[in-house]
């Protein structure tokens, strides 16, 4: 049998108020104005102006929360406060089968403005425009557009011809076969820009050379890529030389040719979205003299406040010395409006200490590397190290350092870069992962690329500097680099 028994545990548990200013934290300056815009929208006792404290007047009690359940009789305000404000205004919606008159809140709608948008031309759109280059009957065209719209934004065809046959014959009711198929797509594969409508990038490279005039070097172009494309792709540029007979200089003319080739055709069509290609820094670091100052973006710190009708609104109620049903009713939404946005008001201030102490933090840790900009000045640091420092949660200072960037006189930089892992140096001298990447980076830099440094080579060349760091260690740090193996990085 089951039985029933009764435990007391204690859990934790958030309050909305923090839930509130932990969502908050993970919001962007670029995004925190939309943010403010939609708390507007959802809330009308928060506007947009200095922030006036909220009395203690107009915080009703226990008592008076619990008097808004009575039943009374239907009484009306003074006449000096209805001058002001009338709560029955705010009920208009519940009887008016028009859903009330809020002009006197709402002022008259706005005159809608035209906003002018960019005109583009897209990557599909300017296949379709040259289909009028075909002589193509009604049935053939409308095989052409399913073709042209089965293209990835790349320029690349990876559906097979029996899926494109099936989608004509339930979307468009047209019978037909892969012959026809390949045969329209063939001529498409003519369209502008070169390369479009291939299956693979090797038959992309090879239709951009076919268009191209057919001198000795193209010639010699096209039979690598035709024969030898994964040498080429594995750069095992000797064997090839071997194969065809070319000497050094020759080789060289065509290699060219082909890296100017474009891989991905249909990529100079793309629409580049532009919030995403700027980067709003949440603070800013100046050096003064040596002597480094932090100061926050602007709009991380907007000017809000409590409505002044709102507040208007319960000094109203608690003036009038009867108090009926559908007034309590409403006072109690008023109430729970203005309290939401006191709460959203302090969630902002919190967000607005909570982003300058984990700064302020970061940039005392990492003095050095803001007064030089110099990457081997970084110290190893972890996200337990600011936490430690600051007295705050370690998930409170991810959330900051995720997603927020600083703007310095060096570059704008994401706090997440100054995070990282210490390595040990002969010495016994901790030294940050940063450092060592930025060593690497400049050996690699400045290697003979006919000569590329191997890994071992590179394991070896930090280890006279005094790292000891393993091969192995030496290859993840390449590979978060993205720089390639020694072989992908030998050039001609």
């Amino acid at each position: 049998m089951l039985k029933q028994s009764q435990h007391q545990r204690l859990l934790q548990k958030l309050s909305p108020q923090q839930i509130q200013l932990m969502k908050l934290l993970q919001v962007p300056t670029a995004n925190l104005e939309e943010r403010i815009k939609e708390e507007l929208e959802e809330n009308p006792a928060l506007e947009v102006g200095n922030e006036d404290n909220l009395p203690d007047e107009y915080n009703l009690d226990d008592n008076a929360t619990d008097e808004f359940e009575s039943d009374g009789e239907e009484v009306e305000l003074s006449n000096d406060t209805a001058e002001k404000v009338d709560l029955d205004d705010f009920l208009r919606h519940e009887d008016d089968e028009g859903g009330g008159d809020y002009g006197d809140y709402y002022g008259d709608a706005e005159e809608k403005q035209s906003t002018p948008v960019s005109v583009e031309t897209s990557f599909h759109e300017y296949l379709l425009d040259q289909l009028g280059m075909l002589e193509l009957d009604d049935r053939s065209h409308a095989i052409a557009e399913q073709i042209i719209g089965s293209f990835d934004e790349d320029g690349y065809l990876r559906r097979e011809p029996t899926s494109i046959v099936d989608d004509l014959a339930f979307g468009r009711n047209i019978n037909t076969n892969m012959d026809e198929v390949m045969d329209i797509l063939i001529s498409i594969q003519q369209f502008d820009p070169p390369g479009v409508g291939a299956w693979t990038l090797q038959e992309c490279l090879l239709l951009q050379l076919k268009r191209m005039p057919q001198t000795r070097d193209v010639k010699n172009a096209i039979s690598i890529i035709d024969k030898h494309f994964n040498e080429f792709i594995k750069k095992h540029y000797d064997k090839i030389q071997r194969q065809l007979g070319l000497n050094n200089e020759d080789f060289k003319e065509v290699i060219n040719v082909i890296i100017k080739l474009n891989p991905k055709p249909g990529a100079a069509f793309a629409v580049v979205n532009k919030a995403e290609s700027y980067v709003i820094p949440d603070f800013f670091v100046f050096n003064n003299n040596g002597i480094l100052e932090l100061s926050l973006n602007s709009k991380n710190a907007p000017e809000l406040r409590v409505s002044e009708g709102y507040k208007e609104m319960m000094r109203a109620y608690e003036r009038s010395e009867k108090k009926d049903k559908r007034q309590r009713e409403a006072v109690l939404f008023i109430k729970q409006k203005l309290d939401s946005a006191k709460w959203f008001i302090d969630a902002i201030k919190q967000r607005q200490h909570t982003l300058l102490h984990t700064m302020q933090a970061i940039m005392d840790f990492q003095k050095e590397f803001f007064l030089t900009g110099d990457d081997t000045t970084l110290k190893p640091m972890i996200l337990k190290d600011i936490a430690q420092v600051t007295d705050l949660d370690v998930s409170t200072v991810s959330r900051v350092a995720n997603s927020k960037f600083v703007q310095t006189e060096f570059g704008t930089y994401k706090l997440k870069y100054f995070f990282s892992e210490a390595l040990q140096t002969e010495s016994g001298e901790e030294v940050s992962t940063r450092e060592v990447k930025s060593i690497l980076s400049e050996i690699i830099g400045g290697e003979n690329k006919r000569k590329p440094f191997s890994d071992e080579k590179l394991t070896d060349m930090l280890q006279e500097k005094g790292y000891n760091i393993a091969r192995r260690t030496v290859a993840k740090y390449r590979e978060q680099l993205n720089i390639p193996v020694a072989r992908l990085r030998k050039e001609l």
